[in-house]
């Protein structure tokens, strides 16, 4: 068995883009083995996540959809890695999908991370007092508030929110379905959606 080295490490690293730790673990279990370790870092899939998250979705279009006579109307930018994905047929259905889904459920945000702490706090607090009102146990309390979370993420999140065609499934499976269908990574950068009145 070769020992690891720094060397090692860093060689793997730049070859797959992938952390320090996951490197070292796969040069370990591969008993240093170069190419070893590459293979398994390919076979569990790491490897290819890791190489999708990290090309550059540059390009893309932005769609408009208009509802009820005029009175909703959305506009959404949905990135893709190539202009020849941007310009294919499967791509403009997906986000004038997307865009009609916007126009249905309302989303105030495209991922739970762009939900700010201040009001994720807020809901917290409000829901644990909730809870206290309605004399549920002390010790239930934030089990309960993690799943009233989690419940909100699916109402406000547009990646959260069941597909408004197909409730069983999230709007982020319609996506992971598309990126492997058009094979580049795909990302829904913004919206807006415009109320008549609002």
């Amino acid at each position: 068995m070769q020992e690891v080295t720094i060397k090692d490490i860093t060689k793997l690293r730049e070859a797959t883009g992938l952390g320090i730790m996951d490197v070292k673990k796969a040069l370990v279990e591969a008993g240093g083995d170069h190419e070893k370790a590459l293979d398994a870092l390919r076979k569990s899939g790491a490897l290819k996540a890791a190489k999708k998250a990290e090309r550059q979705s540059n390009n893309g279009i932005v769609d408009a959809y208009i509802h009820g006579e005029g009175k909703i109307g959305v506009l959404v930018e949905v990135t893709s890695e190539t202009d020849f994905v941007a310009k294919n047929q499967d791509f403009k259905d997906f986000v004038h999908e997307i865009a009609l889904h916007i126009a249905a459920a309302d989303p105030k945000y495209i991922s739970r991370d762009e939900v700010p702490k201040s009001e994720l706090d807020k809901e917290k607090s409000i829901f644990a007092e909730q809870l206290k009102t309605e004399g549920k146990p002390e010790n239930m309390i934030e089990k309960i508030v993690a799943g009233k979370v989690e419940k909100l993420y699916s109402e406000i999140c547009l990646l959260d929110q069941p597909y408004v065609k197909d409730p069983d499934r999230k709007v982020s499976d319609l996506l992971t379905d598309n990126i492997a269908k058009i094979g580049e990574n795909i990302t829904v950068k913004r919206f807006a959606r415009f109320t008549v009145g609002c």
